[in-house]
Formats: C-alpha cells, sequence, structure tokens
C-alpha cells in the first residue's frame, strides 16, 4: 500500500479528467489505496472543486464509501452543491453533517449561507446565524461577509445591517457587500451613502464597488453622481479607457455605458460604446436598450442590425430591447418580422419574450398576431394569460381579450389574480359591457377572494359612467373602502363629457377643488366639458384654478406606421 499511496496522490495532483480519475480510482481500489481517507478526499476534490470537471453523484458515491469523513471532506460536498443547480442539497449535506456529530468551521458556513442566498431561503439562512453566534464564529470576517450577503439576497435589509453593524473590522468586502446589497434590493441613494461612509472610513474601493455604484445611478437615473464617478475612476485608475487593449476592463466600461444610457445621455453613451477596443454581448445590450428605453427605436434597430452583421447572436434581453423598439415605431410589418427572427432562434420557448411579443402585436393593432405569439408558448402561466388579455383590452380588442379570459377559466391551468382582472373589467369597459363587468367584479371576490383595488374599483366606475349609469356609479364611489384618486374622477367625467352630465361634472369640481396632488387630468376633462357645453366662465376658472395650484397640461406624442 505504501509503495503505492505517494505516486496515486501525485498523480491526482495532476489530474485532468474524469477519465484519468477514473483509472486512477480503480488503481486505488486495487492497491488498497482506496483504504485511506487522503486520497479519496483527493477524488471528492476534484469532483466537487473545478467547474470543467464537477461530478457531484461520482464524489457523492465515493462519498458513500467513506465510515469516517472528515470536516474537510464534509465541507467539500457541501462547496460543491452550494455551487451547483441543486443547492438545496448543500443544505440537506449541513443538516447530515450536524445529526452526525460532526463540528462545522469557518469553511462550512460560507459554502452553507451560500447555497442560503441562491435559493433565498432566509429561514435556513438566520437558523445557521444562530448556530454561528452559538459556536462563536460571528467574529470570523468571511463568515461575517457571508451573513451580510445572505439576508442582502433574501431582501433582508434590515438584518443585513446589523450583522454588517457587529462586523469587528470592516474591510473592502463588507463594504462591497453592504453597497451590493443596496443596489440590489433597489435602495441605490442607500448604497451612495455607504459608499461615502466607505471613503470617510479610509477603505480604498475596488473595481467591483464601482460597478455597482455605476448601477446606482443608471437605475435611479442620477447623472450628476455617475458623472462624479465616473471621474473618480480615473482618479482611482480603474477609467477602463485609459487602460491598455490587453488590459481593458469590458464589465466597467460596459456599466458606463448602461448608466449614460439610462440616465438619457445617449450621446456620451455612443461615444464610450464606439472607444471600446473589444465588446461582449452585454455592451451590445446595453447600447440597444439605452436607445429603446429612450425613444429612439431607429437607432437601436440600426445597432442590432450592426450586431447581427458581426455574427453576433442576439440574447433575450437584445429580443426584449428590439421589441419594445418595435412597440415604441408602432410598425406591424416590422413587428411581424421580429416575430419571425425570433421563432427561428428558439426564444419562442421563453414566457418574457412571447409576453412582449404579445404585447408588441397588440400595439400594431394585429390582434392576431398577439393571439399566435400566446398559443406559441407552451406552458401558460397566471403572467402570460394576464399578458395577452390586458394586451387585446388596451389596444382596442376587448371581446378578443374577454374570450382568452373565459378560455382561462375554462382550462383551469392558471389562475386570476388581481392585475388579470385589471386587464378584464378594463375590456368590459371598451365594449360597453355593464352586467358582464358587474358580474367579473363580483366573481373577483367571492370566487377567487381577490379584494377590489382602486384601480379596480376605477374600472367599474369607468364601465358604469360610460354607460350612462351614473347612480350606481356615485353610489360606488361612496362606499368603497379606498380613498377615490384621480383615475376615479376622471372615469365619472369621461361619463359626464359622454353624456353631457353637467350637474355630476359641477360636484366633482367643488370636490376637486379641495384635493391636492390629482395632476392636470382632471382639469382638463372639466374643461373640455364645459368648452362643449359652451359654459366659457367656466373654463376661465377652471384654467385659473390651474394655475393657482401650479399644475400645467401634460402634452403627449404618438407615432403611426404609414406608407408610401
Amino acid at each position: 500500500m505504501k509503495k503505492h499511496y505517494k505516486p496515486i496522490l501525485f498523480q491526482l495532483e495532476n489530474c485532468r479528467s474524469m477519465v484519468e480519475l477514473n483509472q486512477l480510482h480503480g488503481l486505488m481500489i486495487k492497491s488498497s489505496v482506496i483504504k485511506n481517507v487522503t486520497p479519496l478526499s483527493r477524488l471528492i476534490d476534484f469532483c466537487t472543486t473545478c467547474p470543467e470537471t464537477m461530478n457531484l453523484s461520482y464524489a457523492r458515491s465515493v462519498f458513500e464509501t467513506i465510515d469516517f469523513p472528515s470536516v474537510y471532506i464534509w465541507n467539500s460536498m457541501i462547496r460543491g452543491y452550494s455551487n451547483s443547480p441543486n443547492p438545496d442539497k448543500a443544505l440537506i449535506f449541513y443538516h447530515e453533517m450536524l445529526r452526525e456529530g460532526y463540528p462545522p468551521d469557518y469553511f462550512t458556513f460560507p459554502y452553507v449561507l451560500k447555497a442560503c442566498s441562491g435559493l433565498r431561503n432566509v429561514q435556513f439562512g438566520s437558523c445557521v446565524h444562530g448556530f454561528v453566534v452559538k459556536t462563536g464564529f460571528e467574529v470570523n470576517m468571511y463568515v461575517s461577509t457571508c451573513l451580510l450577503h445572505m439576508y442582502m439576497c433574501c431582501g433582508e435589509v434590515d438584518c443585513g445591517l446589523r450583522v454588517f453593524d457587529d462586523i469587528p473590522k470592516l474591510n473592502v468586502v463588507a463594504w462591497g457587500s453592504l453597497i451590493s446589497g443596496f443596489v440590489n434590493n433597489n435602495r441605490f441613494n442607500d448604497a451612495i451613502q455607504a459608499f461615502r461612509e466607505m471613503q470617510s472610513n479610509g477603505v480604498k474601493p475596488n473595481e467591483t464597488i464601482m460597478v455597482d455604484l455605476l448601477v446606482a445611478c443608471g437605475r435611479c437615473k442620477d447623472i450628476a453622481a455617475g458623472k462624479w464617478f465616473h471621474g473618480l475612476l480615473q482618479e482611482l485608475g480603474f477609467d477602463p479607457y485609459f487602460q491598455s487593449k490587453a488590459d481593458f476592463n469590458v464589465i466597467l466600461a460596459t456599466s458606463l455605458i448602461d448608466m449614460y444610457g439610462k440616465c438619457g445621455d445617449l450621446r456620451t453613451a455612443r461615444y464610450l460604446f464606439d472607444e471600446m477596443p473589444k465588446r461582449n454581448m452585454i455592451s451590445w445590450n446595453s447600447i440597444i436598450t439605452g436607445y429603446s428605453q429612450n425613444g429612439d427605436a431607429e437607432e437601436a434597430m440600426h445597432m442590432f442590425l450592426d450586431m447581427l452583421v458581426l455574427g453576433i447572436p442576439p440574447d433575450k434581453v437584445t429580443f426584449l430591447s428590439i421589441i419594445r423598439a418595435s412597440m415604441i415605431q408602432g410598425c406591424s410589418q416590422l413587428g411581424q418580422s421580429i416575430y419571425a427572427y425570433v421563432s427561428k432562434t428558439g426564444f419562442l420557448k421563453d414566457a418574457a419574450i412571447v409576453c412582449a411579443l404579445v404585447n408588441m402585436h397588440a400595439k400594431t393593432g394585429d390582434a392576431e398576431g398577439a393571439k399566435k405569439a400566446f398559443e406559441d408558448l407552451e406552458k401558460k402561466d397566471t403572467i402570460a394569460w394576464t399578458t395577452v388579455i390586458i394586451g387585446l383590452a388596451t389596444h382596442g380588442h376587448g371581446n378578443e381579450a374577454l374570450s382568452i379570459f373565459k378560455r382561462m377559466q375554462k382550462e383551469g391551468n392558471a389562475t386570476p389574480d388581481g392585475i388579470t382582472f385589471i386587464g378584464v373589467l378594463y375590456a368590459c369597459s371598451q365594449v360597453g359591457l355593464v352586467e358582464e363587468g358587474q358580474r367579473y367584479f363580483a366573481e373577483m371576490r367571492d370566487l377567487y377572494g381577490i379584494e377590489p383595488t382602486v384601480e379596480h374599483y376605477g374600472c367599474m366606475v369607468d364601465i358604469l359612467s360610460r354607460a350612462g349609469c351614473f347612480e350606481e356609479a356615485e353610489r360606488l364611489v361612496k362606499n368603497m373602502p379606498v380613498q377615490p384618486n384621480a383615475n376615479i374622477w376622471s372615469a365619472l367625467l369621461n361619463g359626464c363629457e359622454i353624456h353631457e352630465n353637467l350637474d355630476l361634472a359641477d360636484r366633482i369640481r367643488c370636490v376637486v377643488s379641495e384635493s391636492e396632488g390629482l395632476g392636470s387630468g382632471i382639469y382638463v376633462l372639466l374643461s373640455n366639458i364645459y368648452a362643449k357645453a359652451g359654459r366659457w366662465m367656466d373654463v376661465k376658472l377652471v384654467r385659473e384654478s390651474m394655475n393657482s395650484k401650479r399644475i400645467a397640461k401634460v402634452l403627449g406624442h404618438s407615432s403611426v406606421e404609414t406608407t408610401s
């Protein structure tokens, strides 16, 4: 056995493939080295460490042959599963490790907490936290930072902050976890404030932190802060555009492009994109998305075509951006071309893309295209059903929307939610189906247990007032358990305009004149009603009321498809 022991260990350290590992495993069995824990732990390490050679089923089969696995071996198995698509098995191994009486160490906890983060399992993570405190490992910087990361990943920001405050000596990793956690939980101003505190504590940021801060600036559209961080990159020596081509940081450069794009500075975003010596898929998506989100559909499509010419295959983000661009242009022919291309690439199995296609077809007036895209989706969940219902309803196809909803109820594979019923009630409003609207409104609460929100009441008021049922509409507004908002009053006023109900319009005017924050829409409707009736003095009074409250009329815009 001794004769084979060292050579096998040496070969295990230099092993590069599962084929070689199988051969060495066989040699270990023949030479009785298999009885020694050390080479077995090397076998398990090989199968659990490197993504290229990961084979957890093989590692587990080896693990089960060991009578008394060391803590190191337990950790190897937990680490492997925490990095796998099945991190829940890491938690099972951890639980088994404790049950067998093996004490976890400061390597065990980070692996388990990583699994909790991936699973968003804060309950298990909290139990691990308790055991960390019980065993005294909370003083370990690595363990504490992993606890912070776990809570932030699970959305428990306050718990994460308490962990952060208890970390004895804060380093750049801990600060980075805090800033990243704030960004991932949409607390962008907190992320920027945390950075300032980090600076005041004399901790120098790394490039990862700078990426998170640029993301924060883009998400909250704070271009002033974004430009300041861009300047700081140069001071710190991180600016990718001042680095050699070999050292060019594509991720950081892409974050700059994304930030400027989200903040609406497309000129700078495009300049930075054009100056990149090398790009990745995310770089292309950032510039295309920037144009799309800022309404420049034509340039978004140009960039998309440039990407295809260069042989770069689009991904999910690319398709979502160009579908959005097509919706902005309102061109049904372009929408059909995009649909054909998406179907060729196999992305019609993706629910988010199909839902976007449904919206695109509905907005461009192609109801049949919207329904076809919906039918192409293999698994239709509540979101998919709701998307096609709302898409059809909001773009003039109320009857088709209601037909889809009836089918949803009949098939029973997905349960409608509150948003679904907003689409259904809106469809009833557009088509003028009062009784059906009342029935669906009752079903929502009685059959599905959904409590109506102000949006649902708004739809019902719209249904009733459009049909001239003003007594019922007023009664509903008076008795509903939520405070009327601008949409409720607008729905009533729409009915007043249709049916020339000046008495009700006068009563609504008295109410809204004493209210704040209702926006310009109500006053514009009132002005239109009075103008239509020739009551010009009232038109003047409404406009004076707008001026006194400093309410400005919001101008809209639209686009139409033209043919030459």
